[in-house]
């Protein structure tokens, strides 16, 4: 059995779009747009953290980190950095926890979730 020259493909072509940079559906400080998220995030901080990590399917202990944030930022290519996360919720964990929470309801709400 004589066996000619064959080409072997080692590397698969891929297919690569360039992902458009998201954006927040809402500010971080856009408390008027759903006053029930931002009174939980005040009153009711840690409960809205659970939440948070629920909806991303993570430890409930985890819901208002900086790596929440930043994973969720990558996840929909939001502008921004680990600093900015960080700085974001040092001085303001529930605006950025609301903010958050806020965001993922409306991706739920526009089925892009």
């Amino acid at each position: 059995l004589a066996m000619g020259s064959q080409t072997v493909i080692t590397v698969q072509p891929q297919f690569s779009a360039a992902q458009q940079p998201g954006e927040w559906q809402t500010g971080l400080l856009d408390c008027s747009s759903d006053c029930g998220v931002c009174l939980c995030g005040m009153f009711c901080f840690p409960y809205l953290g659970c939440q948070v990590a629920g909806d991303m399917n993570e430890c409930c202990l985890c819901g208002s980190s900086v790596a929440m944030r930043t994973l969720y930022r990558t996840k929909y290519n939001i502008p921004g950095s680990i600093l900015g996360d960080f700085f974001t919720i040092w001085c303001c964990s529930p605006c950025s926890l609301c903010q958050l929470k806020r965001d993922i309801n409306r991706r739920k709400a526009l089925g892009i979730f």
